[in-house]
């Protein structure tokens, strides 16, 4: 799954303690749930959205402690 606004790959970050997770631009937040839930991926949507420099809003999506980081980048890899 590609990032329509910097035109690069999406991908699960494991910065951090709180456990995985993907930043996605808020245009394409209700594409990466769906795919998300096609899968029964549990997540959560941060209430906040981030943007800098007046870049396009940017939501954080948690996918939780015990997400298995490495199958979901493979998920988002395939979405076309």
């Amino acid at each position: 799954m590609t990032d329509t606004t910097t035109k690069e790959p999406l991908y699960v970050s494991t910065d951090g303690t709180a456990g995985p997770y993907i930043m996605v631009p808020v245009s394409q937040l209700e594409q990466l749930r769906q795919v998300l839930d096609q899968q029964r991926v549990p997540y959560s949507v941060e209430e906040d959205v981030i943007s800098l420099d007046g870049a396009p809003e940017v939501a954080v999506v948690d996918l939780g402690r015990g997400a298995n980081a490495h199958a979901i980048q493979a998920l988002l890899d395939r979405v076309r």
